[in-house]
């Protein structure tokens, strides 16, 4: 029997990259999907894709009048925290896509996908590339005491770090904090020049024409230094593969997983 999903953003640079490989999928079944502009429309109409039936709804909670076993958030953060609790209300597991959730948004769907016996698996990036980032990074990190990170974005992204780079960096700091041969208060010159200080890491985010996204972790020691670097391009294929793993494995799991390795025998 197939797994049912809802899909939220389906209209999106993601999300319909997404809705395509789902329709592919001879074991999955996109039953509904969120859109606000598109609501009432066919997802066939709008993508211009065969296969693709589900109605299109204008809120998560009217999409979820349609039985899902798994309901995969790729919106906004400023909707993305209501969309998950109420799928989680509905009995879904839940795939998060959407980055910009804080530590507090995510200890509250953490609490009620136990309470509801769900799963909800939270990834920062779907790509594969970067997902081994991560884990390299969290493995180097355990042997390396000192590293900085690099966040490569198009000159038009708004925010900054991205959410691949703040689950990196996060990761990284559970592992250790890293070590700074010179404190940032004693630096001469401009301080802003040694970048952001996230979960302990340095952070430097370039924004510029070229770059679509990628991150770099940089470490070093003595008379050697060692650079895990992830690049993606300008469509969302890189995400489709690891999304659709996620949907697979979350109905296995209860409560809050961070990071597509959570699911991987890595």
């Amino acid at each position: 029997m197939s797994l049912r999903i809802c899909l939220a953003g389906a209209t999106g640079w993601a999300g319909s990259e997404l809705a395509r490989g789902i329709a592919a999928a001879d074991d999955l079944a996109l039953v509904s999907a969120v859109a606000r502009r598109h609501a009432g429309q066919k997802l066939a109409d709008v993508l211009g894709e065969d296969g693709l039936d589900a109605t299109i709804f204008g809120s998560a909670v009217e999409a979820l009048t349609q039985a899902c076993d798994v309901f995969v958030e790729y919106t906004h953060p400023d909707s993305a925290k209501a969309n998950i609790l109420a799928a989680l209300e509905h009995g879904a597991h839940v795939v998060v896509g959407t980055s910009g959730l804080s530590e507090t948004d995510y200890a509250q769907i953490d609490a009620l996908a136990r309470e509801r016996r769900r799963g909800v698996l939270a990834c920062g990036n779907f790509a594969l590339t970067a997902v081994l980032l991560i884990k390299f990074a969290e493995m180097a990190a355990k042997l390396i005491p000192q590293w900085e990170l690099v966040d490569y974005a198009s000159a038009g992204k708004p925010d900054a770090p991205s959410g691949t780079v703040r689950e990196l960096a996060t990761r990284m700091g559970k592992v250790r904090q890293p070590r700074l041969e010179v404190p940032l208060e004693k630096t001469r010159g401009l301080r802003e020049t040694r970048g952001g200080t996230l979960a302990g890491s340095q952070v430097h985010a370039l924004r510029l024409p070229g770059f679509v996204i990628g991150a770099e972790a940089i470490f070093g020691m003595p008379e050697q230094t060692l650079t895990i670097r992830h690049n993606a391009g300008g469509s969302a294929k890189p995400y489709v593969d690891g999304a659709l793993l996620a949907i697979r494995k979350v109905p296995g799991l209860v409560g809050l997983h961070r990071g597509l390795d959570a699911v991987l025998e890595l």
